[in-house]
């Protein structure tokens, strides 16, 4: 069985969690910002976590993390 490579884009963009899921920042929050609410823009920072349904997915893109 050969190494598995792991998806450097997606290394870049999310990060495993102890209990085996992962985190990740959320969206729209790089530019066109005048527009937004500044509690939108607030709502905005921070990480979350992936949903179930693309965990295992990312686990094939990140076979060693």
């Amino acid at each position: 069985m050969p190494k598995l490579k792991t998806n450097r884009a997606a290394a870049k963009r999310f990060k495993k969690t102890a209990g085996g899921g992962f985190k990740r920042s959320r969206s729209h929050l790089r530019h066109i910002l005048t527009k937004k609410s500044s509690k939108r823009k607030r709502h905005l920072r921070g990480t979350t976590t992936v949903y179930s349904t693309d965990v295992a997915g990312l686990r094939r893109l990140l076979p060693y993390s």
